[in-house]
């Protein structure tokens, strides 16, 4: 097998306007990494697709919020309860403050603003299906600042060993897993490892949760 060759990320897209969700595909229809399957006007549809036992789970999938009938924040759940790899990134025209934090808190691996370039959302996936996160950085700030806000007076005890603080923090600052590994002269199972070791004792389950509860901690 020729590893030079990567394997595009199959995505699908949950979008109730049609004319965007046209832009999108035809955008990503020529991107080497990318490759947009079914795409669904509301989460009912998409969920009951996702459930289907002939389903091949998506790598990630584009959601927005603001949608009929169930609401974006409301599929974050259900759709990592039916697809427990697939990561999910918020595409949405909200920069309402709440919804931010709540997305992430759910579990959502980015959150993006339609006006961001479509350039940007292909590099937003391809960031998130390596294991990393995404945030459009007109939003970044609300979630330092809610997480700093919601801070306790003192840190609490986190468990975390000094090598996992270390890689804590350099997720916080957007590096990818093998970017850590170079940084910490570390081998990339290594650092997969104290990740896989940092959500367990986090509880959580991807890189945004981990960063946004560590703050709120105090931790980093």
């Amino acid at each position: 097998m020729d590893t030079s060759e990567q394997k595009k990320l199959h995505i699908i897209l949950i979008e109730d306007n049609p004319n965007y969700r046209k832009v999108l595909r035809e955008a990503l229809d020529d991107s080497e990494y990318v490759t947009i399957g079914n795409d669904f006007g509301n989460c009912e549809r998409a969920l009951k697709y996702l459930a289907s036992a002939t389903t091949v789970p998506p790598d990630v999938v584009l959601l927005d919020l603001e949608l009929p009938g169930m609401g974006g924040l409301d599929a974050i759940a259900p759709i990592q309860t039916q697809c427990p790899k697939t990561r999910i990134i918020v595409l949405t025209r909200s920069e309402d403050e709440t919804k931010v934090v709540q997305a992430i808190s759910r579990g959502a691996s980015g959150y993006l603003l339609k006006s961001s370039s479509l350039e940007k959302i292909e590099q937003s996936i391809q960031d998130v299906g390596a294991g990393g996160a995404s945030l459009d950085p007109q939003v970044a700030n609300y979630i330092l600042r809610a997480f700093q806000t919601a801070r306790p007076e003192q840190t609490v005890e986190n468990g975390l060993s000094k090598r996992q603080l270390e890689v804590l923090e350099l997720l916080a600052e957007g590096l990818l897993k093998k970017e850590i590994a170079d940084r910490l002269d570390l081998s990339y199972h290594t650092v997969v490892m104290h990740v896989r070791h940092i959500y367990d004792k986090l509880q959580v389950q991807n890189v945004s949760a981990a960063v946004a509860k560590a703050i709120k901690r105090g931790i980093i």
